[in-house]
């Protein structure tokens, strides 16, 4: 029962310890909010300043005047503090003891208009200048830690009952205390009534506001983990593919797909085994490592989405994912990129990877198959088929690139085809006409 009125009033905990480079993107966030802090901070004091110079003064002009020398201290604390925060993450210990000073130096330039104005110590409950806590216990909630928040309002309600005591004590034989409402509002007595009002009002904003940065803490804390999971897992699908996962409205199940025509594409590399044998594993994986990332800079040029690598092979995707309305064109583009790179340069330590390339356009099917708690992220169907029967039949024709009728039609005149006959590819009936590229 505890359990969920926590729940209820804070929000969900995490499960799971945050990783340590999520909490070190956090704490970069809240250093970055202690700048802002500092230079709200900052511009609180110069307003302070800025009204105290133009207001006229009713202040006896002989004598010491103790609000200007309160907020130069102010302001040089102030300062000293922004420097800080720019040139370090400050302590813990420290922003503490600098929360503790601000409502320490607030009450004193409170208590000091009482000697500005020659007044009795009740004269200061009443200065406007009060209101001026809450917005220093508000400042807090821009960096996502309620204990800040919680320091700023327990040195605010202590100094403010110090500064009541003051009143009641300053002088023992007058402690000035009234109970009625009429003469604490027109005089200089004090209503002990209305200043437990302001104790508590401190109290419960402090609370409200605690409460209010704890829900939004866990919130921030959950958001950032799966920010930094969505960072993570487009380095193993693509940043569309991870994209469509994490924004989708519902969790996304085994068989949720959509149909869409879109263009497909296979590249796999010529005699790869062969390759593969004369290399160390260290060196192979960092010849392919060579070849996927060359290869990616054109796909993603024409805008293709790398939807699944399998060992020296890709599946790139053209409208699938991402709206294209030129998918045909941009796929045989990319194919013609992937061939003027393969033939300029060579991988690793001086391999050379040739890549043949299977196009075909039509209707496919993307989304998620395989179980409830596996699941692959990938594009399916008769269309998608014959792109990866093409691919092999490269060799057969002796081109690298070779792409299906629909392709060869969706291109129209962007792009110059060579019939090289009709091909029926395994697991279908019907004959399929296959193209070449002339370059």
């Amino acid at each position: 029962m505890l359990k969920k009125i926590l729940v209820f009033i804070f929000g969900e905990r995490l499960q799971t310890d945050l990783p340590d480079r999520v909490r070190q993107s956090i704490a970069a966030q809240q250093i970055e909010s202690e700048k802002l802090i500092s230079w709200v901070q900052l511009l609180l004091v110069l307003i302070f300043g800025t009204l105290y110079s133009l207001a006229p003064s009713s202040a006896p002009e002989a004598g010491f005047q103790p609000v200007p020398w309160v907020l130069s201290a102010y302001f040089v604390f102030t300062v000293g503090r922004l420097i800080a925060s720019h040139r370090c993450a400050l302590p813990n210990w420290l922003l503490m003891t600098s929360i503790i000073m601000d409502m320490g130096l607030l009450m004193i330039l409170i208590w000091s208009f009482h000697i500005q104005y020659m007044q009795p110590a009740s004269f200061y409950l009443k200065a406007p200048t009060m209101v001026y806590i809450f917005i220093f216990i508000a400042l807090r909630a821009l960096r996502f830690e309620p204990r800040y928040i919680i320091t700023s309002g327990a040195a605010a309600a202590v100094g403010w009952l110090c500064l009541v005591f003051y009143v009641i004590w300053s002088v023992p034989e007058d402690p000035m205390i009234t109970r009625n409402y009429v003469t604490y509002l027109t005089s200089n007595a004090i209503l002990i009534g209305a200043e437990v009002d302001k104790i508590l009002s401190i109290a419960l904003v402090t609370l409200v506001l605690a409460v209010a940065v704890m829900r939004a803490q866990r919130r921030l804390y959950q958001a950032v983990s799966e920010s930094m999971a969505v960072k993570d897992l487009s380095r193993f699908v693509s940043r569309e593919v991870a994209d469509r996962i994490t924004s989708a409205d519902v969790a996304i199940q085994p068989g949720d797909g959509e149909s869409k025509v879109a263009t497909v594409m296979f590249t796999d590399i010529e005699g790869f085994s062969t390759v593969s044998e004369k290399l160390s594993p260290q060196e192979l994986a960092g010849t392919l490592n060579d070849y996927f990332g060359a290869l990616s800079e054109v796909i993603n040029k024409h805008g293709g989405v790398i939807t699944h690598f399998e060992g020296d092979l890709m599946l790139i995707t053209y409208n699938a994912v991402t709206p294209d309305e030129s998918h045909a064109v941009n796929a045989v583009k990319t194919a013609l990129g992937i061939q003027d790179i393969t033939n300029s340069r060579t991988f690793g330590k001086g391999a050379t990877l040739k890549t043949r390339c299977g196009i075909n356009t039509g209707e496919i099917v993307i989304g998620a198959v395989g179980t409830a708690d596996r699941l692959v992220f990938t594009v399916h169907g008769d269309n998608v088929n014959i792109a990866a029967r093409l691919e092999p039949l490269c060799k057969e024709y002796r081109t690298y690139i070779l792409v299906g009728e629909n392709t060869a039609d969706a291109c129209g005149d962007e792009c110059v085809f060579e019939p090289v006959g009709e091909v029926t590819v395994r697991g279908r009936e019907t004959p399929t006409k296959v193209f070449t590229v002339k370059t």
